[in-house]
């Protein structure tokens, strides 16, 4: 039999869950369980891949220790791995028992998150431990939780290796019901092999490179398109204007989803960009494809302007004149 305890806490001298671990190990190893013990604080930079090493245990131990407010980051950073990168087929047939030391309040409530979380995974959760410490030389000394911590690792063997049946709960349904989070169907060889990728900086790092020169490229087209469809309209424009002497007109035209056009007519001189300008003659709203049917020829803005098409405000008789300055058909 194997067992692999996975510690969330952060390693310190006075954290009481490495006194009951140690103890839990004393105990296992005596009935000749073989114990791994894989501190997560070690491997915070790869706990995408720790899922991987619960592929030869029969049972597992969740240990962590409330300091200030719930089971911890690097606890919880484990547990979101296994419900993503997790062998589910393996979880389904494996024990776990939640430890959860206090120096505070709430070690109930961690242990019953470790055991809430083991289930909702799949996994098979065992009753566990959980205790407040104020002073750790004093819990030490106490005879009675060591007799305590000794037979809760003597339950641990007894239920992994007479492997002990539990009654439904309510958490499976919820899964099957409820969490229905869209996840990749993968095999528990791409899932290790995902694990490893996630887990890799330097591949990470290349990927963010990766897709930054993408969204880059395809920004960069876009802004390019946009711009040759900006740069036709001023085209067309000019390349239709019509000079009329001792005429003065600023137009503005509101082009759904982009810069207002301005255009200014001088005698023989037009100016057009755009841009937001003042002193408007006439305000003009109209469509893209509005626009490109006028700047094609097909529609001039006097029918645009009597169908609905285009809406304008201002001195219609200086709008009439559009069609006389810029001649597209």
């Amino acid at each position: 039999m194997k067992i692999n305890i996975y510690y969330g806490g952060r390693g310190l001298l006075d954290d009481p869950t490495l006194y009951v671990l140690n103890k839990m190990e004393e105990v296992l190893r005596e009935l000749r369980v073989t114990v791994e013990r894989i501190n997560i604080f070690e491997h915070k930079n790869e706990i995408a891949t720790l899922p991987q090493t619960m592929k030869d245990a029969d049972g597992i131990i969740l240990a962590t220790t409330v300091e200030w407010l719930g089971i911890g980051g690097y606890m919880q950073q484990f547990l979101d791995s296994c419900w993503l990168y997790g062998d589910k087929t393996k979880i389904q047939t494996t024990y776990m028992q939640p430890i959860v030391m206090s120096t505070t309040y709430g070690e109930r409530e961690g242990e019953l998150t470790l055991a809430n979380a083991w289930e909702i995974l799949g996994g098979l959760p065992c009753p566990g431990i959980c205790g407040y410490v104020e002073d750790l030389v004093s819990f030490e000394m106490n005879k009675e939780y060591t007799v305590l911590i000794e037979k809760k690792a003597e339950n641990l063997y007894r239920t992994i290796s007479q492997k002990m049946k539990s009654l439904p709960n309510s958490n499976q349904a919820v899964k099957q019901n409820i969490l229905r989070t869209p996840q990749m169907e993968l095999t528990p060889q791409e899932s290790e092999q995902l694990s490893k990728y996630v887990s890799d900086d330097s591949y990470v790092k290349k990927q963010k490179e990766d897709i930054q020169e993408l969204a880059t490229m395809f920004k960069d087209m876009l802004g390019k398109e946009s711009k040759e469809e900006d740069t036709a309209y001023i085209e067309r424009f000019r390349h239709t204007f019509l000079g009329q002497q001792d005429f003065h007109a600023r137009y503005l035209f509101m082009i759904s989803d982009k810069k207002p056009l301005f255009i200014e007519v001088n005698g023989d001189e037009l100016t057009i960009h755009y841009g937001q300008e003042e002193n408007i003659d006439i305000y003009a709203k109209l469509s893209p494809e509005v626009m490109e049917s006028i700047t094609s020829g097909r529609m001039t803005f006097q029918r645009a302007f009597m169908t609905g098409e285009m809406t304008a405000k201002g001195n219609f008789k200086i709008l009439r004149m559009l069609d006389t300055i810029f001649n597209f058909a």
